[in-house]
């Protein structure tokens, strides 16, 4: 038997796998999902991409993340996870080097939905099995620091597309990205340990008595997060093309990539602390309204610096939103969150791949992304209105 206050392992081997998980997210996340987003104006002006086809490798990007998702959710044998989550890190290399390997859409599309499926090997797969070994080892589990792997996989991968812009063709840079996925590869590979293999978890305990919410709140809550996925997708997909177009910023699309990973970075243990004082429903509300004004700033003016702003909103909000939303589904179903999860990631990821195709069709059609950012502004205004809905019914259930 365990004392569950006494770690049994070392603080360098905690490390290591926290280590090992933000890695994870830096290559499947930061490079084979997120490069796509500062590669977008070279690959136009280079390689012949178009908006609609632009958007379209979006959607199957997000329709490959979405495949993984329900095939991670699908498996619960931990063994078989560790197995999916190695198989993702390969993935991620191959389908992001290969993609300078061609210039045709049709192949550009399969190895982007490939490259969408081995995301969920840092998204749902590291930070399982990375939770799973520190509970397993008597440490408290560190979901904020496994996060942080967002914003930094976004940082490295606008250092590597700015670095890289005036030096390489759009081919070679994508190669270059999947040899810089390596380095990440590595760490993530060697230092997350395979699962025990038996060994129950401890019981839940008090947080096992909670009541299920009622249905009327899931519906909300599932319809809440489609609009988040739409706010989020259409930004992490054209922000850089947007932004490219304004004069001052012409050719500088991975530095404001940059600019959103190192706002996204910290965000989590910020929203944590607002969560703290105003609860997770007033943080989002606050999160989502400045979201929606990340996506307005971009289609009311072409001024540099509220621009940037833009992209700082964007960084420090979208993490947060993702990040509050699976606290909150926690500590409503604190026994077996997968199921309820499972159903968010579906409205998530069905507005992810719907958004972009939407959006890029708005723009070969307008000539300018204008339109899509105040489509995507209206969804957002909804989310904050289901948000609002959801809180008035806590607030008339509290006296019961």
């Amino acid at each position: 038997m365990q004392n569950d206050s006494t770690p049994i392992s070392s603080a360098a081997q905690r490390l290591r796998v926290l280590f090992a998980g933000i890695c994870a997210l830096i290559l499947t996340v930061g490079l084979a999902r997120f490069a796509y987003t500062p590669m977008l104006p070279v690959m136009h002006s280079q390689a012949g991409l178009t908006a609609v086809a632009a958007g379209w490798l979006a959607t199957f990007n997000y329709a490959g993340y979405i495949s993984g998702a329900m095939l991670a959710a699908s498996v619960g044998n931990l063994q078989q996870k560790f197995v999916l989550y190695r198989i993702g890190l390969v993935l991620a290399v191959v389908t992001t080097a290969a993609l300078g390997f061609t210039d045709n859409p049709t192949l550009w599309a399969v190895l982007r939905f490939v490259s969408g499926l081995s995301s969920t090997a840092g998204l749902l797969l590291a930070s399982g099995l990375a939770l799973n070994w520190l509970i397993r080892n008597g440490h408290r589990p560190e979901l904020g620091l496994h996060f942080t792997g967002l914003g930094l996989g976004i940082v490295v991968s606008g250092l590597a597309v700015g670095a890289m812009m005036d030096r390489l063709n759009w081919a070679q840079q994508w190669m270059a990205l999947g040899l810089l996925g390596l380095v990440f590869f590595v760490p993530a590979w060697v230092w997350l340990p395979p699962p025990a293999p038996a060994a129950p978890l401890p019981a839940g305990g008090a947080h096992g008595a909670a009541p299920a919410p009622p249905r009327r709140w899931m519906l909300l809550m599932t319809a809440m997060y489609f609009c988040a996925g739409f706010g989020y997708v259409i930004s992490a997909t054209f922000i850089v093309a947007i932004l490219d177009k304004l004069p001052l910023l012409a050719g500088k699309g991975g530095w404001v990539w940059v600019i959103v990973g190192l706002a996204a970075a910290p965000s989590s243990f910020v929203w944590d602390r607002i969560a703290r004082a105003w609860g997770e429903i007033g943080a989002l509300l606050l999160a989502f309204a400045l979201q929606t004004v990340s996506i307005v700033l971009p289609a009311i003016t072409a001024n540099v610096a509220l621009n940037l702003l833009s992209a700082v909103l964007y960084g420090g909000t979208f993490v947060g939103i993702v990040s509050l939303t699976l606290t909150l589904i926690g500590r409503r179903f604190p026994a077996n969150p997968a199921k309820a999860m499972a159903r968010l990631t579906l409205s998530y990821g069905v507005s992810q791949m719907a958004a972009p195709a939407i959006a890029g069709t708005l723009a070969a059609r307008t000539g300018s992304y204008h339109d899509a950012l105040w489509l995507t502004a209206a969804v957002m205004l909804l989310g904050m209105a289901l948000l609002e809905v959801m809180r008035r019914d806590a607030a008339r259930a509290a006296p019961r």
